[in-house]
C-alpha cells in the first residue's frame, strides 16, 4: 500500500497496533483540548509566498544544538516504544541517522542507552526524567556522557502523570493487567501479536540499569511515575550542570517567563512543549508561544518547538516564527508502527520533501532566510512585534 503522508501512516499504525497501544501512542490528557490545540495553531498560521525567485536549489541544512542537521528537526524523545516494535529505539536512531537528523533517546526508553549507540554513530542526545533518589539521573547522565550523547533534555512538565481518560477505556496500565478486554485485544491483532506481543511486555531496561533494579515491568514504572521528584526547583539545575558536559535544555517549558527565566539560568535553550498534550489539558500550544519567546530571550539561545507537527509545511511556520527547529515525536512512530524501519524512513523523507517543495512555493531558496516576512496577517505581526 502506498502511503501518502502522515495521516496515512497514522492509519495504518492505528490498524496494526492493539487499541491500549495505539491509544498510549494517541492519546492526551482529559478532554484532550491542549492536544486538539496543538494542531489547530498551524491551521491558523497562514503564508504569504514570493514568486519569481530563484529555487531551482534549495538549502535546508541547520544548527541544532550545536551540530548540523539536515533539516531543521530531531526524532524526539518518546517512551514505551516497545510496545510498537522490537527494537524501536534502535531503529528510529537509525532512521533519524540516515535522515542526517538527531535522535534523542527517552529515559522511559525499552532499549539501552549503549545498544542504542551501537546501532547508530550519528548524533544522540538524552531526554531526562529526575526520580527521588537522584544517583539514577547521575547514572544515566554518566552513562550517556560515556557513549558521546551530545545534548540533555531535561524533562520538567511531569511531576506527576496527567490525567489520561484513555487508560481506563483500554484497560492499559504499568504493568499490563491480563484482562478478558486487554486478551481480545490482543487476540484480535494477530500482526502485532507474532511480530510484538510474543516477546512478552516491553521493560524501561535504561532506568533499570541506572537504578540498580532487577527485572519486570511493575518494580520499573513505580520508579518512573510514584518517585519522580516533585521536589526539583531551578536551584537544581546547578545540579544537573555539574553532572552533564554537553549542552542542556530544558523540556516542558510553557511560558515565555519560563524560557527568561531558564536564559537566566544559563541554559543552552529551551524545548517548548506540552507534552503533545498529554500532561496539563488546558494549557497553550507551543506555536502560542513562540513568538513571543524568541523576541524575550538572547539571540543565540536555543528555541525547539514539539507538538503537533504533521507536514513539512509546519516545519516551515516554526522556523519563519524564529526557532531553531522542531521535535517530531507522533509522526515517526506512525511510520515505525505501520512498517518499522522502512516506516519511520518514509515519514522523515516526505516531511524533509514537503519541507523542501513548501520553501519553493515560498520562494525562499535557503531556509536560513525563512523569517516572518514570508508569514500573512497576525501571525507576522505577532512575531515582527507590530500591530
Amino acid at each position: 500500500m502506498a502511503f501518502a503522508n502522515v495521516a496515512d501512516y497514522r492509519g495504518a499504525a492505528k490498524r496494526f497496533l492493539p487499541h491500549f497501544a495505539f491509544n498510549y501512542l494517541e492519546g492526551g490528557a482529559e478532554e484532550e483540548i491542549t492536544l486538539r490545540r496543538n494542531r489547530l495553531a498551524y491551521e491558523r498560521v497562514m503564508f504569504a509566498p514570493r514568486v519569481l525567485v530563484d529555487v531551482a536549489e534549495v538549502d535546508t541544512k541547520a544548527m541544532l544544538a550545536g551540530a548540523v542537521a539536515a533539516w531543521p528537526a530531531v526524532v524526539g524523545p518518546t517512551g514505551l516504544n516497545g510496545l510498537y516494535r522490537r527494537e524501536a529505539d534502535e531503529t528510529l536512531a537509525r532512521a533519524a541517522r540516515a535522515a542526517g537528523l538527531p535522535f534523542v533517546l527517552s529515559t522511559a526508553s525499552t532499549s539501552l542507552l549503549e545498544d542504542v549507540r551501537k546501532a547508530s554513530d550519528g548524533e544522540l542526545w538524552l531526554q531526562l526524567y529526575v526520580q527521588q533518589n537522584r544517583s539514577i539521573a547521575e547514572d544515566m547522565m554518566a552513562r550517556a556522557t560515556a557513549c558521546g550523547f551530545s545534548t540533555l533534555l531535561l524533562t520538567v512538565d511531569t511531576p506527576v502523570t496527567g490525567q489520561r481518560d484513555h487508560y481506563a477505556r483500554t484497560g492499559f496500565s504499568l504493568p499490563l493487567r491480563w484482562t478478558p478486554k486487554l486478551l481480545w485485544d490482543i487476540a484480535t491483532h494477530p500482526r502485532w501479536t507474532a511480530m510484538v506481543g510474543v516477546h512478552g511486555a516491553p521493560e524501561l531496561v535504561n532506568l533499570a540499569r541506572s537504578a540498580h533494579l532487577g527485572p519486570g515491568l511493575e518494580v520499573q514504572a513505580a520508579a518512573m511515575s510514584r518517585q519522580m521528584d516533585m521536589s526539583l526547583n531551578w536551584r537544581d539545575l546547578a545540579w544537573v550542570r555539574q553532572h552533564w558536559p554537553g549542552k542542556l535544555l530544558i523540556k516542558g517549558i510553557q511560558t515565555t517567563a519560563d524560557a527568561v527565566t531558564a536564559a537566566r539560568h544559563g541554559m543552552d535553550g529551551v524545548v517548548l512543549s506540552n507534552h503533545g498534550g498529554r500532561q496539563l489539558d488546558g494549557a497553550l500550544s507551543s506555536l502560542e508561544i513562540l513568538a513571543d519567546t524568541i523576541s524575550s530571550t538572547p539571540r543565540g539561545f536555543i528555541v525547539l518547538i514539539d507538538g503537533g507537527i504533521r507536514r513539512g509545511s509546519d516545519i516551515a511556520k516554526v522556523i519563519a516564527l524564529g526557532a531553531n527547529g522542531v521535535l517530531l515525536g507522533r509522526a515517526p512512530l506512525y511510520g515505525l508502527a505501520a512498517a518499522d524501519l522502512s516506516g519511520a524512513g518514509d515519514i522523515l523523507s516526505m516531511l524533509k520533501k514537503e519541507l523542501e517543495i513548501c520553501m519553493r512555493l515560498l520562494g525562499c531558496p535557503n531556509i536560513a532566510s525563512l523569517d516572518a516576512s514570508y508569514l500573512a496577517g497576525t501571525a507576522r505581526a505577532s512575531a515582527t512585534g507590530s500591530v
